[in-house]
C-alpha cells in the first residue's frame, strides 16, 4: 500500500499526499485512522454526514493545499445538515479567494472525533542524524507551544516511552486534575510504527499525524500530512 501511494504521487509530479492517501499510509502501519468519505456536492455532503451521524468535520480536498486551515479549509462540530450547507459554501468560497490556482476535488466528510488529548506523532529528516520521530502535544497550536521530543531512527521500545515522558505536557496524559489517564503504551506502539515506516521508506521527508486524539482505551489519527523527496 505504502508503495503504490508514493509511486502514484511521484508519477502525477507531487511530492506532497492528500490527507486520504497519507491515512492510507498510516492506516498500512497498523495505526487506527479517523475514516472520511469525499463528496463532490453540497447535498452529497449532507447525505454522507447524515450517514456518518452528527457532528461532522467538513475538510477541502486539493492536491495543492498543504494547509487546509490556512485557506479556511476547515469546519468542525456540525451538527445538522444545515451546518453542512452552510459550511461547505464557506469553505469553497473561502478556498477560492485564498488559493485561487488550487484544484478543489472534494471536500471530506468525517465523524468529529470525541474529546481527548490531541498529541502529535511525527518524523522528518535531518540533514545530520538523518530520520527523527517527533512526539508532542498537538492540534493547531502545536507549533506555539513547541513541546515535542525526539528520537533517532531506529528507536527502541524504552527510548518511545521516555519520548513521551519527556514533554513537559505528560501530566495531560497522565490523568491531570482527575481526568482519565490515557493508555500510552498504544502511543509508544505508534511511535514505534512511525520509526520503522521511516526506515523503511527512504523517500517519505516528512511525516505529521496531528492530531492524533489519545484516550484510556484508544488512540485515533484524525489528520496527516505527508511530504516525499523530490523536485516537484
Amino acid at each position: 500500500m505504502a508503495s503504490d501511494v508514493i509511486v502514484k504521487a511521484k508519477k502525477e509530479g507531487r511530492t506532497s499526499l492528500t490527507e486520504a492517501e497519507s491515512k492510507a499510509l498510516i492506516k498500512d502501519m497498523g495505526i487506527a485512522v479517523n475514516e472520511a468519505e469525499v463528496a463532490a456536492s453540497r447535498d452529497e455532503a449532507v447525505s454522507i454526514a447524515g450517514k456518518l451521524g452528527y457532528p461532522v468535520v467538513l475538510k477541502v480536498v486539493s492536491k495543492d493545499i498543504l494547509h487546509k486551515s490556512d485557506v479556511g479549509g476547515v469546519k468542525l462540530a456540525l451538527g445538522s445538515g444545515d451546518e453542512v450547507t452552510a459550511a461547505y459554501d464557506e469553505i469553497m468560497a473561502s478556498v477560492k479567494q485564498r488559493a485561487p490556482q488550487a484544484v478543489i476535488d472534494g471536500i471530506s466528510i468525517q465523524k468529529m472525533a470525541r474529546p481527548g488529548v490531541e498529541v502529535i506523532i511525527g518524523m522528518f529528516k535531518d540533514g545530520q542524524f538523518g530520520p527523527v520521530v517527533m512526539f508532542g502535544i498537538g492540534g493547531e497550536l502545536v507549533e506555539v507551544y513547541k513541546d515535542v521530543s525526539f528520537g533517532i531512527v531506529p528507536i527502541p521500545k524504552r527510548y518511545a516511552k521516555q519520548m513521551i515522558r519527556d514533554i513537559k505536557g505528560y501530566a495531560l496524559l497522565d490523568g491531570y486534575r482527575g481526568r482519565e489517564p490515557v493508555n500510552t503504551d498504544i502511543l509508544e506502539d505508534m511511535l514505534l510504527k512511525v520509526s520503522d515506516f521511516a526506515k523503511d521508506n527512504p523517500e517519505v521527508k516528512e511525516l505529521d499525524i496531528n492530531p492524533v486524539i489519545a484516550y484510556a482505551d484508544s488512540a485515533v489519527a484524525v489528520d496527516a500530512r505527508v511530504i516525499l523527496e523530490g523536485d516537484a
